[in-house]
C-alpha cells in the first residue's frame, strides 16, 4: 500500500493482555512491513503498556515503534478525520460521531470487523462477508482469523520462524531467559512457562510437578493466578528474583515483558501453558508442546472452542497417531483439579510426540498467508 494510506485500529480491552496484544502486534506489523500510518485507539493504555514498556501508561496520545497510540475515552476528539481503513477489533464498537464522520466522506473508509480467533468450521463460510449498516451508507466486512486458507489466518511477522530457529541454536540465549527470571534450571529439568487465567486446577498441577520424578522449573508472570498461587504457597507467593522451591518444583514469578521477550520465553520453554488468543498463537509458532486455556465463557462455551481446535490439530495426523491431548486440555479448561492432575503423567509421557506434531503444525500454518498480509490485500481491493 502507498505510504499515504492511513489505518485506525479500535480496541476495547476485555481480556487484559490478549485483546491489547493482538491489536498491538497487528498495528506494528502494518507499520513495519507495509508502510502504513497506523493509529491504535485503545481504552486501557495501561494494559498495553504492561507488554509495550516504551508506552506511557497515563499518556493519552503518543507514538512508539512507528504506531500512534491514542486513548479511547467515549468519543474521539472533535475534528478527527477518519482514515482510509478502520479496523474494529473484536467487534468493540466505534464511537457514534466517528461513524457519522465516516459516512460523510465522499469515499467511506473500508470498515473491517476483526473477529476473535476460532477453529470452528463455520467461520470459513462467514469470513470476508459484508454487512450493510442499517442506517448509513457504510459496509462492514467481517474478518475471521483461523487456521485454514479460507479463513483470515493468524498474525506472523516476516522472518519469525527463522528468528526462532536461530534462538534455539544459541544456548546462551535460552539460559538468558531463565536467568532473567531468577532461575538457572537443572540441565535435566522440564522448563515450563505458565500463563493462565484464574484456574482452580493450578494448585493440583503444581503439586503434580512438586511430587513428580523429574525436576521442573516454571516461570509465572507476575500477578497471574495470584489467588491460586497464594493458596498453594500458603501466602508465600515468590517475588521476582526469589524462586520458591517445593519438592521437585522450582517456581519463579517474573515481571511482564514485551512481546519479543515473551516470544523468547516461549521458545526457551519445553512446555507452554497459554491463554486467550495472542499467547495461544505465539505458542503455536514456538513449535513446542503447549496447553491452551480458552477465555472462560458462560455455559462452558469455551470448551466447544477448545474442542474445535484439538479436533483440527489432531486431525492433521493419521488416525492411528492421535496423541490424546483432550484429557489434560479438558481438565485444565474446566478448572478440574482431579482431572488435571490425573491427565498430567500421560501427557508428559507423550510430549516428545506432541513436540513433533507442534513443529509440523507450525510449518503447515506458515505456508498460509498471514493475517496482516491478507488483510492488507483485502482492503487494497476495496479502496
Amino acid at each position: 500500500m502507498p505510504p499515504s494510506i492511513r489505518w485506525d485500529i479500535f480496541c476495547r480491552v476485555v481480556d487484559n493482555f490478549g485483546d491489547a496484544g493482538v491489536a498491538w502486534r497487528l498495528a506494528r506489523q502494518l507499520a513495519d512491513e507495509h508502510g502504513i500510518a497506523v493509529t491504535l485507539w485503545i481504552d486501557e493504555v495501561a494494559s498495553l503498556a504492561r507488554i509495550a514498556p516504551s508506552l506511557g501508561a497515563q499518556r493519552a496520545d503518543q507514538a512508539a515503534t512507528g504506531v500512534r497510540v491514542r486513548r479511547l475515552a467515549g468519543d474521539v476528539p472533535d475534528g478527527t478525520a477518519p482514515p482510509d481503513v478502520v479496523v474494529e477489533a473484536f467487534g468493540c464498537g466505534l464511537p457514534d460521531a466517528y461513524v457519522a464522520a465516516m459516512a460523510q466522506r465522499p469515499r467511506p473508509p473500508v470498515w473491517v470487523v476483526l473477529e476473535y480467533l476460532s477453529a470452528e468450521p463455520w467461520i470459513d463460510a462467514s469470513h470476508g462477508l459484508p454487512s450493510p449498516h442499517p442506517r448509513l451508507p457504510l459496509t462492514r466486512w467481517f474478518w475471521f482469523p483461523g487456521f485454514t486458507p479460507k479463513s483470515g489466518g493468524v498474525l506472523r511477522e516476516a522472518g519469525l520462524l527463522a528468528a526462532r530457529d536461530a534462538f534455539r541454536l544459541d544456548p546462551a540465549a535460552r539460559d538468558g531467559v531463565w536467568r532473567a527470571a531468577g532461575l538457572l534450571p537443572d540441565p535435566e529439568a522440564l522448563c515450563v512457562s505458565l500463563f493462565c487465567y484464574e484456574n482452580p486446577a493450578v494448585p493440583a498441577l503444581l503439586d503434580a510437578w512438586a511430587e513428580g520424578d523429574e525436576p521442573v522449573a516454571c516461570i509465572v508472570p507476575e500477578g497471574v493466578a495470584r489467588s491460586e498461587l497464594d493458596r498453594w504457597s500458603g501466602g508465600a507467593v515468590p517475588h521476582p528474583g526469589t524462586p520458591l522451591r517445593r519438592g521437585r518444583l522450582t517456581l519463579a514469578v517474573a515481571p511482564f515483558v514485551d512481546q519479543r521477550a515473551f516470544d523468547h520465553r516461549l521458545w526457551a520453554a519445553d512446555l507452554n501453558f497459554v491463554r486467550g488468543e495472542d499467547s495461544f498463537v505465539r505458542a503455536q509458532w514456538a513449535g513446542q508442546p503447549y496447553v491452551w486455556q480458552a477465555y472462560p465463557q458462560a455455559d462452558d462455551a469455551h470448551l466447544a472452542k477448545m474442542d474445535a481446535f484439538v479436533t483440527r490439530l489432531e486431525g492433521s495426523v493419521p488416525e492411528g497417531h492421535r496423541l490424546g491431548l483432550r484429557p489434560l486440555w479438558y481438565g485444565w479448561n474446566a478448572g478440574d483439579p482431579v482431572a488435571t492432575a490425573a491427565a498430567w503423567p500421560d501427557f508428559r509421557a507423550k510430549m516428545p510426540a506432541i513436540a513433533v506434531l507442534a513443529r509440523a503444525w507450525a510449518r503447515a500454518l506458515a505456508r498460509q498467508t498471514d493475517l496482516a498480509e491478507g488483510l492488507v490485500r483485502f482492503c487494497e481491493n476495496r479502496l
